[in-house]
């Protein structure tokens, strides 16, 4: 089981989660925008739940297996 990303906030603006997840804000914002990483509006601003992050590279893990093994 892989070790889930450590964050001690529970809400990441879209840069941090950027950044955590070693990925550009533009791509961060259109994965958003596609349904694959959940995120939150909290007036203006775009947040993204740390759980969510663990949910996104587990989603990335299963589609690069899944493709393997075609």
């Amino acid at each position: 089981m892989m070790n889930p990303i450590t964050t001690e906030k529970k809400l990441l603006r879209v840069e941090d989660a950027a950044k955590l997840l070693g990925i550009g804000r533009t791509r961060t914002f259109e994965q958003i925008r596609l349904g694959r990483l959940r995120s939150v509006k909290l007036g203006t601003t775009r947040l993204v739940p740390a759980e969510a992050l663990d949910e996104f590279v587990a989603l990335l893990i299963s589609e690069s297996a899944e493709g393997a093994a075609a």
